[in-house]
């Protein structure tokens, strides 16, 4: 069965993963050093976020370190491809996004196989993501967002956190479901300093993320990509509310 448009601009996941036929499970003294927590986006992201909240708990409960390392870079190909590369003992661990599972598709000289050098671990997490703008951007509500894009076409510039990524598709299966025209920004730094001072006009944002600075009034959501509104922007409307694919 192939995945619809909608089914492409709703939630994204987070998971635990390690190189593959690690036999770390097996030792009972595990970890007996500090693990290396890999995350393939920069610090602040939703990513880095969650594997901060992980590696703490998992410190105190492991009574070990977990040390979160960022690496940036090719919609977390660089990250992805480090860990691939580690040592399959269980000390370097990847936090991987739903990226991982369109890469393989769009780039054609990875130096790895994800499904055969990658060993899942653990489900942590699932989100959607917020269409948002920033508050001094001119259209309130999605149907204006798309009356302005339409008005002028390729004039906004649309940021993500790589080609190929989660942001990057989303934002290009909009554009087909909506008949418009972005200019897409990759970033391979934070992406948020810039969306806030409108430098980027547009970024599919991690409702966890966009979350603070959406009650502060800084940054404005247009809709979340869910089949329903999310009860921490219930005034959100979803997109299926409005775009149909």
């Amino acid at each position: 069965m192939k995945p619809s448009r909608r089914r492409f601009l709703r939630g994204a996941g987070a998971a635990a993963a390690l190189p593959a036929l690690s036999q770390f499970a097996r030792a009972q003294s595990y970890p007996a050093r500090p693990v290396h927590l890999i995350v393939a986006f920069p610090a602040g992201s939703a990513p880095d976020t969650v594997a901060r909240l992980v590696a703490q708990h998992l410190s105190k409960r492991l009574g070990q370190q977990f040390v979160v390392e960022n690496k940036p870079g090719a919609a977390s190909n660089i990250g992805t491809e480090y860990v691939a590369k580690a040592e399959p003992d269980g000390y370097t661990i990847l936090m991987p996004v739903s990226s991982n599972t369109v890469n393989a598709a769009l780039y054609r000289n990875l130096k790895f196989d994800f499904t055969r050098d990658i060993a899942p671990i653990a489900g942590i997490a699932r989100t959607a993501f917020a269409i948002t703008v920033p508050a001094s951007f001119p259209p309130r509500t999605l149907s204006e967002f798309i009356a302005y894009l339409k008005a002028d076409p390729g004039k906004v510039n649309m940021g993500s956190a790589g080609i190929g990524g989660v942001q990057h598709v989303s934002g290009e299966l909009f554009q087909l479901m909506t008949g418009t025209k972005m200019l897409h920004v990759p970033y391979r730094s934070d992406f948020m300093p810039d969306l806030i001072a409108g430098q980027v006009q547009v970024v599919w944002v991690p409702v966890a993320q966009a979350l603070p600075l959406v009650r502060e009034g800084r940054l404005r959501a247009l809709a979340v990509t869910t089949r329903q509104r999310v009860a921490t922007l219930p005034d959100v409307p979803a997109i299926d509310e409005l775009v149909s694919g």
